[in-house]
Parts: C-alpha cells; structure tokens; sequence
C-alpha cells in the first residue's frame, strides 16, 4: 500500500499540473473597426456578401461597424446589421443616430460573445445634421466569466475638433460609470494619431499601437483614422494590430486588433 501511494502521488501532481496549466490560457479577444461606408465599395457596388467574407476572413470576436444601413432608399431598404449577423453568424447589435431616405443609419456591432445588454448615447452635436453616437454594449469575455464593456462609435470628420473633443469628454463620463470594468472603444475617430484629440483620450485611454496604422482611403491608404483603444491599462495586452489589405470593399480598410485579458 505504501509503495501504491508514492506511486500515485506523482501522477496527482502531473494531472493538478495540467489543469493549472488549462485554466492559465490566456483569454483573448479578436476585434474588428470596419467603417463600412453603408455597404458600398470603391467600385461603387453594395456588397454585404463581400464585407462579410472580409469580416470571416480574420474570425473576430467582436466587431464594430460604422456608416450603416438599416431600410434606407439607397441601400434598397435592407436591413444591413440583420443581414450582416446572417451572413457571419455574429449576433447584430444596431442603434440609430438619424432618421435618413425613409430609413435608419447608424452604428452596428456583431458579437461572436454573449451580449448581456446595449444602449445607445448621444454624442455632443455642434452642427444641423449628422447627429453622432456611441453603441455600448455589455459583453462577456471568451472565459466566460469576465465582463466587459465595448464602445463602439464614429466621430465628426470636420476640420474644426471642437465637436470630437466634447465627444472624447462625454465618452469619459460614459467610461466612468463603470471603471474598474475592462473597456474597448472601437471605431473611427476621424483623428490623426498625432491630434488633439487622440491626445485628449489619452489621458485615460491606451491605443492599441503607438505606430500610426493607415486606414483611410482604402486604395492607398496614408492615414490613420480608425482606431482600438482600451482601459484600463492595466487589464489588457497587446498581442498583435494588423491593417487588413482591403482595397475595394469600402473606402476604409478594416483594423484587427487582439487582446489579452489581463485578470
């Protein structure tokens, strides 16, 4: 009987091993910014079967899109988030900012991850027109078991920075509802790398990559302008940021950022 024990006793450690060894894999999420350009490609064809195979093509977890459709004229009325989820099999998350041609735009998020709840909020609007948003869904991480909060949004394009830089405060305040939650802010910020307001978000934010990665136009791009960032800092790891070559699907080439989970 003794000899049985200290025979075993060696086994029950490797097998204790190896479950520590299974329930220390790293958690990552895969995600995408995609400003869509309401399905239409730089060959002037709306093609949701294209961007949904350049969606497929890097198995997001979770992606952020931006300039979408949902029933309006110029799109034919299709609903674009719905059909974007059947086409991925991701599950459409779409809130509007403005009623537009008989219809809805706005943005969107597929989430491959469960999705515990979503609210739209109105950004600072400082000009007659395109009323700008942020999509904030609660989400749960490929464990799980973590919570965490992804933002997804789409800020003013405009020479003067005085709408962006409200923005960037009230998404300060929308990230202060919950701050020691891990959270993501996705999407097209219509900011250099090296502007005032990519340095205001920094203040609380980290970017995914301090090497500007060009986006935008999608032919050549020279500039970025689409973006991953997170917070805190001290939750998330950078494994890898990649600038797909897309040149066609939309005037924006998509962004594909993954993170680790830092628990």
């Amino acid at each position: 009987m003794t000899r049985f024990k200290v025979l075993l006793t060696p086994l029950l450690m490797f097998a204790a091993a190896g479950v520590s060894a299974v329930a220390a894999e790293p958690t990552r999420i895969r995600i995408l910014s995609y400003n869509i350009h309401h399905g239409e490609g730089t060959d002037q064809k709306v093609d949701l079967e294209r961007l949904a195979r350049v969606i497929l093509s890097v198995k997001p977890d979770v992606v952020a899109l931006q300039e979408v459709d949902r029933g309006v004229k110029r799109t034919n009325k299709v609903d674009e988030p719905a059909e974007l989820g059947r086409l991925t099999g991701m599950r459409p998350i779409f809130e509007r900012n403005i009623i537009f041609e008989g219809g809805d735009y706005g943005n969107a998020i597929l989430s491959g991850l469960p999705v515990t709840s979503h609210k739209n909020i109105p950004l600072p609007s400082h000009y007659v027109g395109e009323q700008r948003g942020a999509l904030v869904a609660e989400l749960t991480a490929p464990d799980g078991r973590t919570p965490f909060r992804f933002i997804a949004t789409h800020l003013d394009y405009r020479g003067n920075d005085g709408e962006r830089r409200d923005s960037v405060k009230r998404l300060e305040e929308v990230a202060r509802e919950a701050p020691d939650r891990p959270t993501l802010l996705v999407g097209d910020l219509n900011s250099l790398p090296d502007s005032e307001v990519l340095t205001q978000f920094e203040v609380n934010w980290k970017r995914s990559t301090s090497t500007p990665l060009p986006t935008f136009p999608s032919d050549k791009p020279t500039r970025q302008i689409d973006y991953v960032l997170f917070r805190p800092a001290s939750r998330w790891k950078v494994v890898e940021n990649w600038v797909l070559d897309e040149p066609v699907a939309s005037d924006h080439r998509p962004l594909l950022v993954v993170l680790e989970l830092v628990n």
